[in-house]
């Protein structure tokens, strides 16, 4: 489903992309990352997003944002980082950040899960230690619920196993996920069943994102190969002793 932006509200100035707060037409408020976060940063987003549905992670319900031309003719300077066309959009949740105190509140399961996922998709991006950090996760306190977003420096060729398990949100589960091989087991199992749906997550890309112009001449550097051969780790003995 896409939904059309009817009004571009402001920038956030939080955030790697900085992404720009928008309303859009079913009434909902949405982060839209548009040009400046780039072809990769949207593929990203929309492929971790869907793995996280598909294995139940509480994700902030995402969409395909249609921004049209007039709304960006309105400001071109100051809009072309977000730009015309199909972006990535995570709905607006009316949450606190998670804090450091209130980890625990996080049940363990769920805990473990989001750790392990992070883990799956190669994620540094989810740290919080007594010194402070960047979560990427919202709380609830009312529902009791957390709130997963932003995936968009998944996938990392860079990614450290030591800093990982050193300033990941939920490091405390460290020993009960890579030390516990029913718990080990359970999540690569579940993710092995998860990549039966690969095309599916692919084919429901749009075709805008493979290129860097709206005239798709010139190809963005979107590698799903690469991509795979990550998730596909999942299949391996050493799935969790190595990146």
């Amino acid at each position: 489903m896409t939904v059309q932006i009817t009004e571009i509200l402001r920038r956030s100035d939080q955030g790697f992309t900085k992404p720009f707060i928008c309303r859009a037409d079913d009434g909902n408020i949405y982060f839209v990352k548009g040009n400046s976060a780039g072809r990769q940063s949207q593929v990203y987003e929309w492929i971790a997003g869907h793995l996280a549905l598909k294995i139940n992670l509480p994700i902030a319900p995402f969409s395909l944002v249609d921004i049209p031309e007039e709304l960006i003719q309105t400001n071109p300077l100051y809009l072309q980082d977000l730009g015309a066309g199909l972006a990535f959009g995570s709905q607006k949740q009316m949450i606190t950040e998670l804090t450091y105190s209130g980890i625990n509140q996080v049940d363990d399961d769920l805990q473990k899960s989001v750790l392990a996922f992070d883990w799956w998709i190669k994620n540094e991006d989810r740290t919080l230690t007594e010194s402070g950090g960047n979560p990427n996760l919202f709380w609830d306190p009312d529902k009791e619920k957390l709130v997963v977003i932003d995936h968009n420096l998944a996938f990392d060729d860079n990614f450290s196993i030591d800093k990982f398990k050193e300033l990941h949100v939920f490091n405390r589960q460290n020993n009960q996920l890579f030390n516990n091989h029913a718990n080990a087991s359970k999540y690569a199992e579940k993710y092995k069943r998860v990549l039966n749906s690969w095309s599916e997550i692919c084919d429901s890309l749009p075709k805008e994102w493979y290129y860097l112009d709206s005239e798709m001449n010139d190809l963005a550097n979107i590698d799903l190969d690469k991509i795979y051969k990550i998730l596909e780790r999942c299949t391996e003995d050493s799935f969790w002793n190595s990146p």
